[in-house]
């Protein structure tokens, strides 16, 4: 599905990746590339495979089959966390927030598995919310700010790849717009992002590129600056 263009300049490219959850084949050849510096969306309904991707380039499934290549390496075959050293980072959509531990405490939980990792301090600058909340526990955070959160524990691990599921699921509309914001000042830091979502519009506003996908696969890719011309497609894709 990429172009040959794409694929000579890509930080992560994926070529017929299949996985399974349990005895449930999940991923049927998931093809597509992410270039260094670019912010692309894997778009489609619920069920279709795409936190099941994620999941896969983490390595956290145990049973896949294809090929993920990162930074010129094969991560088929590496556990979590050696994927993790290499330099890539995900933020589910759960969250996953330590609610006994404070704002703080859970920013200085994650170790920095590489160099180039944001101190605490620049994380705070990025999100000022959660500056003043530093000393708060996660419980008495927004879901707003639990999102901020769990995006600002992965940008001291030194990644230079975000794997991001759904990051505004159920937020309001201005917190939607913050998080929007982050994404393209960490695209103007140089970060390179894989961005789950179903919320197009939203995607449109912070993407590069996008691949729609149906039943664990790839089916379409669109540029940007194409969604307009798109739109009945993206709409029967999506069903909206």
């Amino acid at each position: 599905m990429p172009d040959a263009a794409v694929r000579s300049k890509a930080l992560l490219s994926v070529e017929d990746l299949h996985a399974w959850y349990g005895e449930s084949h999940i991923l049927h050849g998931m093809s597509f590339a992410v270039g260094e510096g670019e912010v692309v969306t894997l778009l489609g309904r619920n069920g279709v495979g795409k936190t099941t991707t994620l999941k896969a380039l983490m390595g956290m499934l145990p049973r896949r089959r294809g090929s993920i290549m990162f930074a010129e390496r094969e991560l088929i075959g590496l556990a979590s966390n050696r994927i993790a050293r290499l330099g890539l980072a995900y933020c589910p959509e759960e969250r996953g927030i330590f609610s006994s531990l404070s704002v703080e405490e859970n920013l200085l939980l994650p170790p920095q598995v590489r160099p180039g990792g944001m101190s605490v301090e620049e994380i705070y600058t990025l999100f000022p919310n959660l500056a003043e909340r530093r000393r708060g526990q996660g419980t008495k955070l927004s879901g707003g700010e639990q999102q901020m959160l769990a995006i600002g524990r992965i940008l001291r691990t030194g990644a230079r790849l975000l794997l991001l599921d759904e990051p505004t699921e159920g937020l309001a509309p201005v917190i939607v717009q913050q998080i929007g914001a982050v994404i393209g000042a960490l695209k103007r830091k140089g970060f390179t992002i894989l961005l789950v979502e179903q919320n197009f519009r939203f995607a449109a506003t912070v993407a590069d590129r996008h691949y729609v996908v149906e039943h664990g696969q790839v089916v379409d890719q669109i540029a940007n600056d194409r969604l307009d011309a798109n739109i009945d497609k993206l709409h029967a894709y999506l069903g909206v």
